[in-house]
């Protein structure tokens, strides 16, 4: 069973702060995407996904019209097969720590990508990670993996949880 460390909590508590930080120090071999707000003049546009090993496109805008939309974004699901499984595929063909921020809503539109995390989640692999807090089928699936560490990141308990994330990450630095 994979080790996970997985983080929840609402928009903008820093879940992908910790993420980005913990896998920046020295020592840690990670791979996978994360994904970031796009603004304009101070309003969220639309996000972006990036890659760990420098690919990056726009996952979701205002202005796409895609079949596929979470509320009022149109989400391009193609980017995320193309570029974002692919990077959590290659990450656990190294066995570097597999970062996956975010397993939400818009993730969770791609087969793909539910294939992919679920094949890594119960595989041998070291995966960190956000996760969406409401209820849904497959999330809820994940936060009942047996061992799974889940914490909920607010503005009160951030520092405590990036120390609690370096400490887990530290066990597996050679």
């Amino acid at each position: 069973m994979a080790d996970i460390f997985l983080l929840t909590g609402g928009p903008g508590s820093g879940k992908t702060t910790i993420v980005r930080e913990a896998i920046s120090q020295p020592g840690v071999s990670a791979g996978g995407f994360y994904t970031e707000e796009i603004r304009a003049a101070g309003v969220r546009k639309g996000f972006k996904i990036s890659t760990l090993n420098g690919r990056e496109a726009i996952l979701a805008h205002v202005d796409f019209h895609t079949s596929y939309r979470v509320g009022k974004y149109g989400v391009d699901v193609s980017i995320l097969d193309a570029i974002g499984v692919p990077a959590l595929e290659e990450a656990a063909a190294r066995g570097d720590c597999i970062v996956i921020d975010e397993i939400g809503r818009m993730e969770l539109l791609s087969q793909k990508f539910k294939n992919a995390v679920w094949q890594i989640l119960v595989s041998q692999s070291r995966v960190l990670g956000t996760i969406m807090s409401a209820p849904h089928p497959f999330t809820d699936r994940v936060k009942a993996i047996e061992g799974i560490r889940l914490r909920e990141v607010n503005t009160g308990n951030r520092s405590l949880i990036l120390e609690e994330v370096y400490m887990w990450l530290r066990k597996f630095q050679i």
